[in-house]
């Protein structure tokens, strides 16, 4: 069993939390965003009321454990791995109560590259728990918005993973995937398993526009944020996002494993 202190250690080794990759100036610079209702921070997430950007700012202290100064405002941002642990703890517990209750799960990533692996260990084991890993709208194309303008991607599904991909890309499931903050993708797979009738999901497990984007029609999600997402701490703030565990969702794919790991010995889904 996977012990706080060996996590903690790898939470500052591999600068998941601590002293992070991620910038004051970019992390202030999207708090000022999405207090002016950005719709590229909102990530899906209609606030309920008005946030300020000195509230986010004091939000994101008390949730990350970043400074709450705003004069501090350059250099590396900061997550405090006792919060993480702390979160990946209650992130854990969601998991093992949807495992008992073989809930139907949705389980997606906008940052395929660094994610798919931690998100797809989660999927095999709630797989083998008995929940259905639902997989709607495969290979359905969707317009999203970038700063090139609006290009057009495939929603694909790694190992029971969403994604976004490129068109026309070929190769391995995986090979392609894009980094996107759009709820379109989650938006497109749920009405997709409506129209079907099928199951829909009771639970969404992702990060960016999956997880505000299922919390803002109602259903129960939990995730991962960095820094400068401050959407999913306000949509959880509000009530809309059950769970969300702060650290830099950017560092080396194989730095997750670990995290893996230790939910899914904390869910008593490991095998």
């Amino acid at each position: 069993m996977l012990d706080t202190g060996e996590l903690r250690a790898h939470l500052i080794g591999e600068r998941l939390a601590g002293t992070i990759a991620t910038t004051r100036e970019k992390s202030l610079g999207r708090y000022r965003l999405f207090a002016a209702r950005d719709p590229r921070v909102l990530l899906g997430l209609d606030p309920e009321r008005d946030w300020p950007f000195g509230d986010v700012l004091r939000l994101m202290g008390q949730k990350c454990g970043v400074s709450d100064d705003p004069a501090h405002a350059s250099g590396p941002d900061v997550i405090d791995p006792d919060r993480t642990i702390a979160a990946l703890d209650r992130f854990a517990d969601r998991i093992a109560a949807a495992a008992a209750l073989r809930t139907p799960v949705l389980l997606g990533t906008g940052h395929p590259h660094r994610l798919v692996d931690f998100y797809a260990a989660l999927a095999d084991a709630l797989s083998s728990a008995g929940c259905p890993v639902l997989t709607p709208a495969y290979g359905v194309h969707v317009d999203i918005a970038t700063q090139f303008g609006v290009r057009t991607r495939i929603l694909g599904y790694v190992r029971g993973v969403a994604m976004m991909r490129e068109t026309g890309v070929r190769g391995a499931p995986g090979t392609g995937g894009v980094h996107t903050h759009s709820p379109l993708p989650v938006r497109t797979a749920l009405r997709a398993a409506a129209d079907a009738q099928g199951p829909l999901p009771g639970l969404v497990i992702g990060d960016h526009g999956w997880v505000c984007g299922a919390g803002q029609l109602g259903i129960e999600a939990i995730g991962l944020a960095d820094t400068d997402d401050p959407a999913l701490f306000v949509g959880e703030a509000e009530g809309r996002v059950s769970e969300v565990v702060p650290l830099d969702d950017s560092v080396r794919a194989v730095s997750y494993r670990l995290l893996a790991r230790y939910v899914l010995e904390r869910a008593h889904l490991s095998r």
